[in-house]
């Protein structure tokens, strides 16, 4: 049997689907009125120190948002400066929207070397609030068709994520921006 999250995703499955953004403010009112997703849970300036970019330290700044579809996390990221990174390497190819989807893993380092023996190239790292390092990953082509995520399953990542998707069950619709934290 598969290991289930809080917010009934499965171990090893789709968790999020990630847009960039010029404007987040305009992109949360977008899908909270056209797709009645949120509510959004808003982290400005995630700056963290020891970023990877394509094998250099990155220092790319940007906010995000992150509410539910459904059983589905929608994760909207605006970038805040012109630093190299994954975000401006999506912006440069095909402009803004799809980013990329994020897997659930119990162990990235481990994921991400066996997305590696399939081809794959760790294009980002970086620590996460909620505990552990993100990786994104791409397929040798570039952002052409989006980047994988391996989102580190720990205890702080599935609880925020469980407390999002609670919020949005039943959402009225009121109060469609809150603080991450």
């Amino acid at each position: 049997m598969t290991a289930q999250l809080g917010f009934c995703q499965p171990m090893g499955g789709v968790a999020q689907t990630a847009f960039i953004v010029p404007d987040l403010q305009a992109a949360i009112s977008h899908w909270a009125a056209d797709m009645r997703a949120g509510p959004f849970f808003v982290l400005p300036h995630l700056l963290t120190p020891g970023q990877t970019y394509r094998g250099t330290e990155s220092t790319a700044d940007v906010t995000l948002a992150m509410g539910f579809a459904g059983h589905m996390m929608i994760e909207l990221i605006q970038p805040l400066d012109d630093n190299p990174s994954v975000y401006r390497e999506t912006i440069e190819k095909r402009g803004y929207g799809f980013h990329h989807l994020g897997i659930a893993c119990a162990d990235v380092d481990a994921e991400s070397l066996a997305y590696q023996s399939r081809g794959y190239h760790e294009a980002y790292r970086a620590a996460v609030p909620t505990g552990g390092e993100v990786v994104y990953l791409d397929n040798g082509t570039g952002a052409d068709l989006g980047f994988i995520e391996l989102l580190p399953v720990t205890p702080g990542m599935d609880e925020t994520f469980t407390r999002f998707w609670e919020a949005s069950r039943d959402w009225d619709g009121s109060d469609p921006v809150r603080p991450f934290g």
